[in-house]
């Protein structure tokens, strides 16, 4: 996938200055360095072997929920560079930073002589949920490109709370079999281990994860919006409510040492329900890429550039899935390789050219119109390899207002596109300009 991804982004005008470099070596440096800390910290409190141990047992969730993560962004894949930072910096650079501070905060504490749980309820979820966020805020901040859509920002802020939570449970599980190793033998340390697996990981994974969205939703709103006004009050706001829902969540968890009720009912109650909103709000806004194809594509219809069963073949999973099929199909694995590479490209399109009709400021001005032609050159490249394949149709070419087909018998006649498409049925093209932007729209001085 990273390959096929080379072929779309970035565009040619985009080049790696020494700046870009340096960030580069910065990000990979500042993970290097607080995972360097941070296996420092445990084998020097735990040990090597309940290190281990914590490590394997805290692994067994990261592929399933990181795999699904990734398969929310279907539409338009993020780069596994920046996937591998998110995840990256929230193991190594948020765990290591959070675990200073809090530390920092317990021992200031308990200098004055105040509770402890002030830690927990307030220190804790400032802290963590600030370097969890900074993971996503920094990729828009610095490669805004790579949040394209609003499941981009969701599984960056997603990745960072899993790379968090699972170095957390590595400090909780191999303490908490090192303690009962001590008290109970290894059978005692493996059943605490055991416990403390069902009630981290089994009953409340979800909960690092569900917190860091809410600073995802919040640049999902930024990255939608115009106003630069929202654009910078938006992530703080969502970050704002990820403090409060941790610290909540923490809350409910330091009460439960007097009564246990009430971190079962805050569970049932609380937690539950906000995780099921959150997940179906995640599951409408994954299939939003599609409902912008179909809405944006069109345009370029009616200038040749696509044909009607492209747009519908583009528009939902499914059918992106069965025009892959159908590629391999005619022809081959390449065929099937150049369909994604054409899905990911369209994609990118409709993406880029919603966010010019709103006048949402991502890019230059001068470098929309580029990127744009630079979309529709990749397109048109990578449909050559499978179009006109299928035996099974009759060849025809699609003028952006009818087809002109040409029958068993020889004779071509130019026909309307039908009321309802059929899919797919790519054929040559024949293209004109780029369609202009609207005269109302910010932008439309750079395109006429």
């Amino acid at each position: 996938m990273a390959a096929d991804l080379a072929a779309v982004w970035p565009p040619p005008y985009h080049t790696r200055s020494r700046w870009r470099v340096l960030q580069m070596w910065l990000a990979f440096g500042a993970i290097a360095v607080g995972g360097g800390v941070i296996i420092a910290v445990m084998i020097w409190s735990m040990g090597i072997g309940p290190t281990l141990i914590g490590l394997i047992v805290s692994l067994i969730p990261v592929p399933i929920i990181g795999l699904g993560l990734i398969w929310l962004d279907r539409f338009d894949p993020a780069s596994w560079r920046y996937l591998g930072f998110a995840f990256g910096w929230g193991a190594c650079v948020a765990t290591s930073v959070s675990l200073g501070v809090n530390t920092l905060g317990a021992w200031l504490i308990q200098r004055v002589d105040g509770p402890l749980w002030v830690v927990a309820v307030v220190v804790a979820p400032v802290i963590e949920e600030t370097t969890k966020g900074l993971a996503p805020l920094l990729i828009f901040w610095f490669r805004r490109r790579e949040l394209s859509s609003a499941t981009d920002a969701i599984v960056f802020a997603g990745l960072a709370a899993l790379g968090f939570a699972m170095t957390e449970n590595v400090l909780y599980l191999g303490g908490v079999y090192l303690a009962g190793s001590e008290f109970l033998g290894p059978a005692g340390g493996t059943l605490w281990l055991v416990m403390l697996f069902g009630a981290r990981i089994v009953l409340s994974g979800f909960a690092h994860p569900m917190f860091t969205v809410m600073t995802a939703l919040g640049l999902v709103i930024a990255v939608r919006s115009a106003s630069s006004a929202v654009r910078q009050v938006a992530p703080v706001v969502g970050l704002t409510v990820a403090m409060l829902l941790h610290a909540g969540w923490n809350g409910m968890a330091t009460a439960s040492a007097q009564d246990p009720r009430i971190l079962g009912y805050g569970y049932l109650i609380g937690a539950l329900p906000i995780l099921a909103v959150l997940i179906g709000l995640v599951l409408w806004l994954r299939t939003e890429p599609g409902r912008i194809v179909a809405r944006v594509l069109p345009e370029y219809v009616q200038m040749g550039w696509f044909s009607p069963p492209e747009i519908v073949a583009l528009a939902t999973p499914r059918r992106r899935l069965w025009a892959r099929r159908w590629a391999y199909r005619v022809a081959g694995p390449e065929g099937k390789r150049m369909m994604r590479i054409y899905q990911i490209a369209a994609t990118r399109l409709a993406l880029l050219r919603d966010r010019m009709m709103r006048g949402v400021i991502g890019l230059p001005h001068h470098e929309y119109e580029a990127e744009e032609r630079w979309l529709l050159h990749v397109i048109d490249r990578h449909r050559a390899v499978f179009t006109g394949r299928d035996m099974t149709v009759p060849p025809a070419r699609w003028d952006g207002t009818g087809y002109l087909i040409q029958f068993p018998d020889g004779a071509r006649h130019r026909l309307p596109a039908p009321p309802t498409p059929v899919v797919p049925v790519p054929v040559p093209l024949v293209a004109l300009a780029p369609p202009r932007l609207p005269f109302h729209s910010p932008l439309a001085p750079y395109y006429r």
